[in-house]
């Protein structure tokens, strides 16, 4: 990229940044951390194609006026524990909404592979799911109480073992995406296949209404954030691949950024995941209404937060942005 072209294309977007520096006092620690890893992003972009430039200068001129503002500002870190969930991971999961589409469509077709697969060989659960696993659920099945599996071990040994196993496959999910967005992919499908395998399994077995209200308490927000968690590692990955006008290792590290952002937004959901399987799902003597109105509420807030609230705050964050140079 010649330089004319960096400087025109950025213009007027730092132009709104020194605007906001003349008036740093007022700008939200969230707002300033985000143009900080922006001008350092554009700042790198600059030394590595134009070093001996007057855009060096200038953009680090900026870097380091933001940089000793935010360092006299640390005392407001502590804030952050609030607002990254509320501001800085809406906004990340905005900007990572094609990745987020990809880790859905790949987790979508291999349930359906899993489910079909399971209807054209009876064997299959077992190939899956292991010939224990499937001989226990028949055998509870048998007796009468199909989801005996949840109601086996000690509620707080349960929660803490299942909280650990899925924040650590969604940290696997990510970073698997430093071998490309094609490791990340996956282990989307093998725990896309599985899924569809143990629906249709039990479909089979004439319980696939009382499989969906019992796993589903858990499972709606576990499994979403196991596609939230495929999305980081598809964008690590896809920065790796496709570095676009940056260096490969440059590309590399916003996305590597923006992937973290994402997994860690999902710990969590995955802890109130654990909390729902290891003390709710247990007690299948609950009403239909009950369990139903739990996984609702559930679906609800994971198509709020990663969908429509993301769209919210960028909308406002935009007009925040145009009014100081309208």
């Amino acid at each position: 990229m010649k330089e004319a072209f960096f400087v025109r294309q950025n213009r007027v977007k730092w132009k709104h940044y020194e605007d906001c520096l003349k008036n740093i006092g007022q700008q939200s620690p969230d707002s300033l951390a985000e143009i900080y890893i922006d001008i350092t992003n554009d700042l790198s972009f600059a030394q590595s194609h134009y070093p001996n430039s007057r855009i060096c200068f200038y953009l680090n001129s900026l870097s380091i006026r933001l940089h000793q503002f935010i360092n006299r500002k640390k005392k407001e870190k502590f804030s952050r524990i609030f607002t990254y969930w509320q501001q800085e991971v809406p906004v990340v999961m905005y900007e990572a909404r094609k990745e987020l589409l990809y880790s859905f469509l790949i987790f979508a077709v291999s349930v359906w592979i899993g489910a079909f697969s399971t209807a054209q060989d009876a064997d299959f659960p077992r190939l899956i799911m292991g010939d224990h696993y499937v001989d226990m659920t028949i055998q509870n099945i048998a007796n009468d109480d199909p989801m005996a599996v949840y109601k086996k071990m000690n509620e707080g040994a349960m929660f803490w073992g299942i909280s650990i196993n899925n924040v650590r496959v969604s940290f696997y999910e990510f970073v698997s995406g430093i071998f490309t967005s094609i490791a990340t992919a996956y282990l989307l499908i093998t725990n896309g296949i599985m899924l569809g395998c143990f629906q249709y399994f039990f479909y089979e077995q004439g319980l696939l209404n009382e499989s969906f209200l019992t796993i589903w308490i858990h499972g709606t927000l576990e499994i979403s954030a196991i596609i939230v968690a495929g999305a980081a590692g598809i964008a690590m990955g896809n920065g790796w691949l496709f570095p676009g006008t940056y260096s490969r290792i440059d590309s590399f590290k916003r996305s590597a950024k923006k992937g973290m952002k994402i997994v860690v937004g999902t710990v969590p959901i995955f802890i109130i995941a654990g909390f729902l399987e290891s003390f709710v799902t247990r007690h299948t003597e609950l009403s239909d209404f009950v369990r139903l109105a739990i996984i609702l509420f559930s679906l609800g807030f994971v198509i709020f937060y990663y969908l429509i609230y993301p769209q919210k705050r960028m909308n406002s964050r935009k007009e925040n942005e145009l009014s100081p140079i309208q």
